[in-house]
Parts: C-alpha cells; structure tokens; sequence
C-alpha cells in the first residue's frame, strides 16, 4: 500500500519515559513521567499513552466530520471522543496497548451516529494504523 504523504510530523524524545519530548517546529514541548503503575515515581509529566489518547481522539473527530460529510450526516459541532488508551505486558511477550474510544454525538439519534462511528473507523489514520494489532473498542455515548 502506498500513501501520498501531505504531512509529517517531527518530534525527538531524549531520557525515555522519564525525560522531554519536543516537536521540531517546538509546537509541541513536554516533560515525560512514567506512571506509578508501571513502577515509575509518577510525577507531573505526561506520557505516550496519554498523547496517543488525545492524538487518536482529535484525529477520530476529523474523520467522523469527513464521514458525515459521505453520509450526508451533519456531525454536531459539540461532537466529543473520549479515548482510554491501556498498556501491559503481553501474553505473547512485550508490551502491548488496547483503545477504547467513547463517541458523544449530540443530537444524533443512535442509528445516526453508530453509522458515522463505523464509517469514521475505517477512515481515521489512527483506526487504519492500529487495526489488526490492537484492541480497539468504539462506544457510541
């Protein structure tokens, strides 16, 4: 599969899950902390799951308005996706993630808006780059 690349994003992290994560253009300046679940000190930083949830959340957004848009379904203006993003070892070894992601669609009805959630999952670049290789629950709220 090719992609016709519009975008790229630059970001260099130093220090791990305990250092800084900075975006080329410095946009984007962060202080990182493991959390105490994964035996780190915690701390006031943030961490990768946490940027992933709120990545996959906005970038799920963007695709539910394109995929009204198909639907001819207006997507409201006060749409919100609450994203979970999970870590732990895996079974098979590793690390692993899992995403739930909680759909608010106000005034949709539940048809509406389940239809703009599946169609949004098989546009989101996040969706297409997870699928088949981490658990990804979609609820409509």
């Amino acid at each position: 599969m090719s992609i016709d690349v519009k975008y790229t994003a630059t970001a260099t992290a130093t220090g791990g899950r305990d250092g800084t994560a900075r975006s080329d253009d410095g946009r984007l300046e962060v202080k990182l902390s493991s959390p105490r679940e994964l035996g780190g000190a915690g701390g006031d930083g943030t961490n990768p799951e946490q940027m992933f949830a709120a990545g996959y959340s906005a970038c799920f957004i963007g695709a539910m308005k394109v995929a009204g848009m198909q639907l001819k379904i207006k997507v409201p203006d006060n749409a919100s996706v609450t994203a979970k993003v999970g870590i732990g070892p895996r079974s098979a070894g590793g690390f692993g993630i899992t995403a739930a992601l909680a759909v608010s669609l106000p005034g949709l009805d539940r048809d509406q808006a389940q239809k703009v959630v599946d169609t949004a999952h098989q546009i989101c670049p996040y969706s297409n780059a997870t699928r088949g290789n981490v658990d990804v629950k979609l609820t409509v709220v």
